[in-house]
């Protein structure tokens, strides 16, 4: 009598994402806990590790791959997008993660970004902003404010920074979202929310270089300021922050206003928050950076907008089909002779 043995599926754990990679960054960097919590999140999005790919560019982020118990590339400078792009439109199967910097991505890189996410690629694009250069040693970067000291700028940064998330709303992305390293719990859910969005993410990620630029977050993610600093968006609630969460923010024609509940003002009044409005999403993006605002703002983190777009791949591939369908197999001599043919007579 033969015996049959029932397989059951893997249940794999966070530390089957590890590897034995000494991991090499500063004591205290913040890409140590953005690390922990996408190797926590893996086991739960439900794709085996040898369809899982991370891909980085250039950057203290950028040896994510070393420590991923998965497939990975370590590429060069501004161009993960670019390999990422190829890999997921030949394979597009595939869980592929972007991992790279605010200068990676948003300087050399800044093109391959959007263009990246205007295609709308099925991959996720986590971007570690520090503010800072911190692999060559702190010179400042595309995110970097004014009149910021370094070592490339010694009289303060004269350059106006980029804002990344009014930049991948422009660039028509169509999943984006920001957390940071020191809330473990929200990263954790950010990181799910891009993984589930069929279409390409952006999520930026504060996080911080204790080296050349220690504490630029700190207002957020110190347990004393953060209620009354961080702005957690919620789909289909209202906009309350503040330690006894007694603030709020309403919508008076197309401006925010931040208000004091009580008095006569209650959530009832308050900017309820859409993930599907386009319009809402750029003045939630812009909350911080307006200059015209005369008061101060919390700082908004979540997802500030989610659509549906078709992804790129898939329309490649139907193109694919569709073509041989109807006019069979390609020429690729008659593809590379073009159209732009001359006789000339002898």
């Amino acid at each position: 009598m033969s015996t049959i043995t029932e397989t059951r599926p893997v249940t794999l754990t966070a530390k089957d994402f590890a590897t034995d990679q000494e991991v090499r960054w500063c004591p205290g960097c913040g890409d140590y806990s953005i690390l922990a919590q996408v190797q926590k999140i893996m086991p739960g999005i439900g794709v085996p590790k040898e369809n899982i790919v991370i891909i980085s560019g250039i950057g203290c982020s950028s040896r994510f791959p070393y420590y991923m118990n998965t497939y990975g590339m370590h590429s060069i400078h501004g161009r993960a997008t670019a390999i990422a792009s190829g890999l997921k439109a030949s394979r597009p199967e595939l869980s592929v993660w972007i991992v790279s910097g605010d200068g990676d991505s948003l300087s050399i890189g800044g093109n391959h970004t959007i263009h990246l996410l205007r295609r709308n690629f099925d991959v996720n694009l986590l971007m570690f902003n520090n503010q800072i250069y911190g692999l060559t040693k702190g010179q400042y970067s595309p995110t970097s404010e004014k009149k910021k000291i370094t070592k490339s700028t010694p009289y303060g940064s004269i350059d106006h920074p980029f804002n990344p998330l009014a930049l991948a709303l422009g660039a028509d992305a169509t999943f984006i979202g920001r957390s940071m390293d020191r809330d473990p719990k929200h990263l954790q859910t950010m990181l799910t929310r891009s993984h589930q969005h069929k279409g390409a993410s952006f999520l930026e990620i504060y996080q911080n270089c204790n080296i050349f630029n220690d504490g630029a977050f700190e207002i957020f993610t110190e347990k004393s300021t953060k209620m009354e600093e961080a702005l957690f968006l919620e789909h289909g609630k209202p906009l309350v922050y503040g330690t006894a969460r007694d603030k709020g923010i309403k919508i008076e024609g197309l401006r925010p206003v931040a208000v004091q509940l009580g008095n006569g003002v209650s959530e009832d009044d308050l900017w309820i928050h859409d993930e599907k409005d386009f319009y809402k999403a750029q003045v939630l993006v812009r909350m911080f950076d307006d200059p015209q605002q005369s008061v101060h703002f919390p700082r908004p983190f979540g997802v500030f907008y989610e659509t549906e777009r078709a992804c790129y791949e898939d329309i490649m591939q139907m193109q694919i089909e569709e073509t041989i369908a109807t006019k069979g197999a390609g020429d690729l001599d008659k593809l590379l002779r073009g159209r732009e043919v001359w006789e000339i007579a002898g």
